[in-house]
């Protein structure tokens, strides 16, 4: 997540550019919505839910930080969603999830998370299930019990209008009405407010997406399309030079000269009208495992790029053209730069696209939804877009266990942020490093241990910033080529699961040779500014 005063504020994603304003006060989250609120509960509201009978799953997934989210019992493999949005109609989301998921024990009952929609329909493998829906808890009573190991498929039918979360002076996050669609974007809490999830982090799935939006408008969702969504045609294996281009076979560009590598692929005025009108729905797979509150739907009108990086890597960005001083090929271009360079730091990228999309949203954040991070109406500025998409390696790709570890995201995307501004002629890490410890004062800094920096402070300058400094602490002590071995070995042993503080120290010392807790100790679990 990223936050800047007037820029992105997903927590505030300061850093290199100056990111000052970022005195907000509480927790900065994007999506926490209360576990009590949304009701079309079908018991009274305030009420808790019935106590289970037999064999159950955890109501929850027993996170401090996120009280009630998530669920036990059960480990989702895959979602697929067939949503039918209808922006600024007084139901805009008509939704069929479909969850595979394997039990971990016997299970009678099992809750899902969702708030704030009707429910319509429950089948578990096909057969009608009981259910009962009560604040953000969907409690699922299968025809018959599910047998430790089993594979089962849970079918939801629901609708309603989402609602976002709003919190003053942190804006509203979740599902934000656009002026000609809607912008998705859910950290840490959200995704429950619009399709029935465990929702959270520890329980990753692929995802397929199947969006009907009106005609007019675009649905960009996280994967890769599987058939010509607005201009971007379906993806094909790297080596073609980029993506096909509806209309022009073989990925010609429009004057019939084959495109360069990471050359934006772009679409003739005539079929980009006839795909902005053509018939819904369009489908995105994401073949990658992703935690619930990293996906996004955002749909509107986009002018859409698709290419390949330098390096190989599909490419695929859209840009609001109503955002003023963002051009769609520019973007691209940007993306396409620092997903190569983010490479060289951390190691391969590790999902099938990056990309990004920019949309004219009230809003003052960024956040990484997989593949494609979301920026508001405030445009991608380039230190950002490295924070963003920095977190496809740390966050995404690698995902916390548990929200206390919160720092392993955004201290790793910070400190990718100074090595790009570093890179570009801003700041260097080091001044970076020196202008915050010399602030002796900053008690958002030194009181708040970023290891375990509490629920109202999991967003706070502690997490991104000393979660910085703490890696630059790091640097400085095992020295360059230690320490890039270090964040390239996470990245890579950990690729596509989850990881805690304590698993990343143990890979520190063993990539390095040496005792760290110490210095781990200081930077993440002591208040008070640590010795150099």
């Amino acid at each position: 997540m990223a936050g800047v005063s007037p820029r992105p504020a997903r927590r505030l994603r300061r850093g290199a550019a100056g990111l000052a304003a970022l005195a907000l006060a509480g927790s900065l989250t994007a999506c926490d919505v209360s576990r009590s609120s949304g009701g079309q509960a079908t018991a009274p509201a305030g009420s808790e839910p019935p106590a289970p009978s037999g064999s159950a799953g955890p109501a929850s997934a027993g996170d401090p930080y996120v009280p009630g989210d998530g669920n036990g019992g059960y480990d989702v493999q895959h979602y697929k969603l067939k949503l039918a949005i209808n922006p600024g109609r007084d139901v805009e989301l008509d939704g069929t999830a479909e969850i595979t998921a394997k039990a971990t024990g016997r299970l009678e009952r099992f809750n899902l998370d969702l708030t704030g929609l009707k429910v319509a329909e429950v089948k578990v493998d096909g057969a009608a299930a009981r259910n009962e829906h009560r604040d953000a808890e969907l409690t699922v009573v299968p025809a018959k019990p599910l047998e430790q190991g089993a594979t089962f498929t849970t079918t939801v039918r629901y609708s309603g209008t989402p609602r976002p979360l709003d919190q003053g002076t942190l804006g509203k996050y979740g599902w934000i009405r656009t002026a000609d669609g809607v912008f998705v974007a859910c950290q840490p809490s959200g995704a429950h407010t619009w399709f029935p999830s465990n929702d959270h982090p520890s329980d990753k799935a692929t995802f397929d997406f199947e969006i009907t939006v009106p005609d007019g408008l675009t649905a960009i969702a996280n994967g890769e399309p599987t058939q010509p969504i607005g201009n971007v045609a379906p993806a094909r294996p790297p080596g073609g030079g980029g993506t096909e281009t509806p209309g022009a076979p073989g990925g010609e560009a429009p004057g019939g000269e084959p495109n360069e590598p990471g050359e934006p692929d772009i679409v003739p005025a005539a079929h980009q009208h006839a795909a902005q009108h053509r018939a819904a729905p369009t489908t995105w797979r994401v073949k990658e495992p992703m935690a619930t509150y990293l996906a996004t739907v955002t749909v509107g009108r986009f002018d859409v790029r698709s290419g390949r990086t330098p390096g190989g890597v599909l490419n695929i960005s859209a840009v609001d053209p109503s955002v003023p001083g963002t051009r769609a090929d520019a973007f691209q271009a940007k993306n396409a730069e620092v997903t190569d360079q983010l490479a060289k730091w951390f190691g391969p990228f590790p999902f099938s696209s990056t990309g990004g999309i920019v949309d004219n949203a009230a809003v003052n954040f960024a956040l990484e939804t997989q593949n494609r991070p979301v920026y508001g109406a405030f445009g991608a500025d380039e230190t950002i877009v490295a924070h963003e998409l920095a977190h496809q390696w740390f966050g995404d790709s690698v995902s916390v266990s548990r929200w206390q570890d919160i720092w392993l995201n955004e201290g790793f995307a910070t400190y990718a942020e100074w090595m790009w501004a570093e890179r570009t002629g801003g700041q260097s890490v080091q001044q970076q490093f020196d202008s915050l410890y010399m602030n002796s004062g900053n008690r958002e800094l030194w009181d708040v241990p970023t290891g375990a920096p509490g629920q109202a402070e999991m967003f706070g300058r502690s997490v991104y910033e000393r979660g910085g400094m703490t890696l630059h602490a790091l640097r400085k002590k095992v020295g360059d080529a230690d320490f890039f071995a270090i964040l390239k070995t996470w990245a890579k042993e950990r690729r596509h699961g989850t990881g805690t503080t304590p698993q990343f120290i143990a890979v520190a010392e063993r990539v390095s040779g040496e005792k760290l807790g110490d210095l781990f100790q200081a930077w993440l679990f002591e208040k008070g500014r640590p010795r150099l």
